[in-house]
Parts: structure tokens; sequence; C-alpha cells
């Protein structure tokens, strides 16, 4: 079964974007970078089955995302929006969990891209190793260790902010 090119925006923009700002840290630029996958999946006028669009638009994504980050165009650009961050904890204060989630923000696009990466997809994407491996095209322990050094760099940075955003990251990761 094939998917015609409006079911597929509609489908999967939201995701793609998400993944594209996910790497860049930018809606803006996500959003462009996305709208660009599309014109050139349109223009290239690919004949994939429904199971096979998600992983090609999203390598495409993640291609085109990376070649931003090469750009003297990122060099110009603050990264400041946020993630939302899904916390079970609705009890806090509104103004506390808004801090720790931009310290939290903050501490994960401060990641070298390779351990942003892998710790973006496998806690926000909930993708597993094996996945994340599949669609980097790099081995398995690679990613394991992607993620086992960015835990590690995660932790030191939030220790070193406080210790509740650090209580939180330690308790959810």
């Amino acid at each position: 079964m094939t998917l015609n090119f409006n079911e597929a925006v509609e489908q999967y923009t939201t995701y793609l974007l998400k993944l594209s700002y996910l790497i860049v840290g930018n809606k803006q630029t996500a959003e462009d970078i996305v709208q660009e996958v599309f014109i050139r999946f349109y223009n290239k006028k690919v004949n994939l089955i429904n199971e096979d669009i998600k992983p090609y638009l999203m390598r495409m994504v993640i291609n085109q995302s990376k070649d931003y980050l090469k750009s003297g165009n990122y060099r110009k650009i603050k990264l400041v929006e946020m993630f939302s961050f899904n916390q079970s904890g609705k009890e806090k204060n509104q103004l506390i969990q808004q801090e720790e989630e931009d310290e939290i923000t903050k501490a994960i696009f401060s990641l070298p891209i390779k351990q942003r990466e892998a710790i973006t997809y496998y806690y926000f994407e909930g993708l597993t190793t094996k996945e994340i491996a599949s669609l980097l095209k790099v081995p398995e322990s690679t990613i394991k260790s992607r993620l086992s050094k960015g835990r590690i760099l995660l932790k030191e940075i939030l220790h070193s902010i406080h210790w509740s955003c650090f209580y939180y990251f330690y308790v959810n990761f």
C-alpha cells in the first residue's frame, strides 16, 4: 500500500518537526528543514510502501538537520526555544518547574551532537538502541556508548547547576 504525498505530509509533519527540532534546537529552522525535505520528497516522486516512508523521511530530516548544524547560519542563531516535557509532578510550582525544564534543555543542548542525538532519540522519542543504530547507521554498541557518555555529561552539568534539577533528571532517567 502506498501513501500519496498529501497523506504523507499530514501523517508525518508533526513527528518530523519534533525530530528536526531536537537536533537543531530552533522551531523556525526545524520548520524550514521539514518543508525542504517534503519538497525534495515530492520532486523525487519516490514510490515507497507505507512502512518505508517514515524511516526514509526521518533519514532525510536527520541529514538535512546535520547539514544545517555544519553551516555558517547555525553559528549565528542562539538556541532559545525549549522542549516540552511531560512531567508527572504537577504539584510543583509552575515557575520552578519551568526553570528546571529550561536548565535541562540548556544542558541537553550543550552536549556534543552525537550524545544529544542518542539521548533525544532514546528518552524523548522512545526508540530502542537497536532502532537508533539502524536509523543512524552505526553499530548498536556505539549508541550504547553515546548514551552512557551523554548521561555522564548531563549528570555533571545538572549537578553543577542545582540539586533539584539534578534530582529530576536522575529520577526520570
